[in-house]
């Protein structure tokens, strides 16, 4: 059922990335399987490089579990959410998949200047990119305010130098009550004169 738009928003983006094509048609006709619970996407590479929809239970050469919760990682290109991904199969072909999964870049101005014209796309994509940045430079702004709040003004968390200093004494504590414990024991096990 999704197969297909699959496929054709798949070959999009690497038309975009035409380098990636290249790379791909050297897999020429090895399926690869991406089961993402509940879907189940099968593709075949093309001669040159572009992807056709398989059966989900057709054979394949790589496969690849994806659980759904990884999906807003991956998209965000977090590198640890990559190696949660389970594959199976053709070793160098997988190394080509996550190869591109982390490479491949949608050129959204491209596309978006089909219905805005080629200056609005890009004034469009350069606002959304502005904004992205606030937004980032503002969550950045808002977590050191806390940190400096629950340090300095209303002591709630510790400052490092603070603990570095308590490790210190507790480790001074521990020597002081070692050397006393062997004092100690020196003391009872001499005889009195």
């Amino acid at each position: 059922m999704f197969a297909h738009p699959t496929a054709a928003a798949l070959n999009h983006l690497l038309m975009q990335n035409g380098w990636a094509l290249k790379r791909l048609a050297r897999f020429s006709g090895k399926t690869v399987r991406f089961d993402i619970a509940p879907l189940s996407f099968a593709y075949t590479i093309l001669p040159d490089g572009t992807l056709l929809s398989a059966e989900p239970d057709s054979s394949a050469d790589a496969h690849c579990v994806i659980a759904p919760s990884l999906l807003p990682r991956l998209a965000l290109h977090d590198e640890q959410a990559n190696a949660e991904i389970r594959s199976t199969g053709d070793a160098a072909l997988l190394t080509e998949i996550f190869f591109l999964s982390r490479n491949l870049r949608w050129d959204v101005a491209e596309d978006l200047s089909h219905f805005t014209g080629d200056i609005a796309s890009e004034r469009i994509v350069q606002a959304a990119h502005a904004k992205r940045q606030q937004l980032s430079s503002s969550a950045t702004n808002l977590a050191q305010a806390a940190a400096e709040y629950l340090t300095e003004e209303n002591p709630q968390i510790a400052k490092p130098q603070q603990l570095h200093a308590f490790i210190q004494q507790v480790d001074t504590l521990r020597d002081d009550i070692a050397r006393l414990e062997q004092r100690v024991r020196r003391l009872t096990q001499t005889p009195v004169k």
